[in-house]
């Protein structure tokens, strides 16, 4: 088994080799019901609790295709830039494993439901990187095995194993690329940039929430190597499962190197799959990799074809929405930002709540100032995302509108904000309970202007001498008097008026 030492440097892998790579993403779809059977897909349930005889695999037990799953698969093909078959069929996959119930898989094998697509992709600094889509195709996803006794959590070194099949059954859409080639010293980042983008594209198409750290999403990194100059693909590896956007970056750029490490080294690629470690970075050894010979595919015997018409699948076609790279090019735009800019804001995962705040009467750059600064740092202080904050877009539309009003200056409605999320009420309620409005009474900022004054002589001369700039010293005075509730710009006004000086 190949360790985290048994590796070349990255830069020397890509020296003398070219990567492969294929993608195979797995989507839970957010279906109501189970995909052949009417058992409920609530998460939280009880072990065990939500099956029935279909999804049990009992004898005699007959599946049913849920419609809503056949037109989201629809819906992610179509949004891939898919061909939509006119007719295909499920086919079974045998193989046997405990958390698979009926000992096969009902899944599509050489007639999926949607191929031959493909998928733009940003990379970091705004090169654009197409990835070609091989097929989407629907099928279920298997129950969930615990291991429990081992230091793991694998089977491997367990004392017993425990099983729950409430997610046996739940409707998965399986969308595997072409080999990706050409992307060289890149192919990590545009593994990375794939899944990113596939995730956006199903989560606007409202079909799934893709949440990978809840399992909704997951990845198989499929990675080999060929020599500079070759054009035959390598033996290959496939990680199972890597279930965050940088893991499939990290598991891809592994692979690379103990690839490399190995045919630098006389060795050969073992066609496996592999477990990819969080904690190290590392990949492992799980098991020798069958072929699609090896799991005897045949026509499911019990599930009638799917055959689409094509009026149902262009009326789909009509309602989807505007896809998320057309979407982030449309607001760079209107917005006026770089891609930098924008690539930042996707990295906080700020765009939507950017939009929504918008969308809720706030201009674009007070809503972009305030996710991507306060609410941004309040985040990262609590380890949260963006969306999980206490605070709504409304809410922070109606801040930036105090603000403009005038009721607010920029450091009062940072601790509106900091009320807000502290579950203190809305922002007019934290407002009226901490006493947080700009002063605006001119007889109260012409006695704190005056009082400024008379306490600080000597920066009062200099401003009669011309040095303007001296003002920004009794601005502060005026400010630490109101406990920052003072117009800063009013009370420089009034401070030149006073000392007879002009701005200019």
């Amino acid at each position: 088994m190949t360790t985290t030492t048994d590796l070349v440097s990255y830069e020397d892998a890509l020296a003398s080799y070219d990567p492969v790579m294929g993608l195979e993403v797995h989507v839970e779809l957010g279906t109501k019901t189970k995909m052949f059977c009417g058992c409920s897909t609530e998460l939280g349930a009880e072990p065990n609790s939500q099956t029935c005889p279909v999804c049990l695999g009992l004898p005699g037990a007959l599946p049913v295709v849920n419609a809503t799953g056949v037109e989201s698969a629809i819906k992610i093909g179509l949004a891939l830039n898919c061909e939509i078959a006119e007719w295909c069929r499920f086919a079974r996959k045998n193989y046997f494993y405990p958390d698979m119930p009926k000992n096969f898989q009902t899944s599509q094998y050489d007639e999926p439901i949607a191929f031959n697509g493909y998928l733009d992709v940003q990379l970091e600094d705004g090169e654009t990187f197409r990835v070609e889509i091989e097929r989407a195709h629907m099928e279920e996803d298997t129950g969930k095995s615990t291991h429990v006794g081992g230091a793991t959590g694998r089977i491997h070194g367990a004392s017993h194993s425990l099983l729950d099949y409430n997610r046996a059954g739940i409707p998965l859409i399986e969308i595997v690329t072409k080999p990706i080639t050409g992307a060289g010293e890149r192919a990590p980042e545009v593994a990375k940039a794939y899944v990113r983008e596939l995730r956006e594209v199903i989560r606007a198409l409202g079909v799934s929430e893709a949440r990978m750290e809840m399992g909704q999403m997951r990845c198989d990194v499929n990675l080999s190597l060929m020599p500079k100059g070759s054009e035959k693909f390598g033996t290959r590896s496939e990680t199972k499962n890597v279930n965050s956007l940088r893991s499939v970056e990290r598991a891809a750029r592994f692979e690379i190197q103990r690839h490399a490490a190995v045919l630098d080294g006389g060795g050969t690629i073992v066609q496996e799959t592999r477990h990819f470690h969080e904690d190290t970075g590392s990949t492992t050894s799980g098991r020798v990799k069958e072929e699609a010979e090896d799991y005897r595919y045949f026509p499911e015997p019990d599930l009638v074809p799917v055959a689409p018409s094509r009026e149902w699948v262009e009326e789909i076609r009509a309602a989807l929405p505007e896809m998320p790279l057309a979407r982030r090019n449309r607001l760079l735009a209107d917005w006026g930002i770089s891609a930098t800019d924008m690539q930042a804001i996707l990295n906080a995962g700020a765009l939507d709540p950017i939009v929504a705040t918008i969308d809720a009467g706030a201009d674009a750059a007070s809503a972009r100032k305030w996710w991507m600064g306060e609410l941004a740092r309040s985040a990262n202080e609590s380890g949260k995302a963006l969306d999980e904050l206490a605070i709504t877009p409304q809410q922070v539309a109606r801040v930036t509108e105090l603000v403009n009003s005038g009721d607010l200056n920029d450091k009062l409605a940072r601790q509106v904000i900091e009320g807000v999320l502290a579950g203190e009420g809305t922002p007019d309620e934290v407002v009226e309970k901490r006493g947080l409005k700009v002063v605006s009474d001119e007889g109260a900022l012409t006695a704190a202007v005056d009082e400024a004054i008379a306490g600080n002589p000597g920066v009062a001369d200099k401003i009669r001498g011309g040095k303007v700039a001296a003002a920004g010293a009794l601005v502060g005075a005026v400010m630490k008097a109101t406990r920052g509730q003072a117009d800063a710009a009013r009370v420089k006004e009034l401070i030149l008026e006073k000392l007879g000086v002009s701005e200019g």
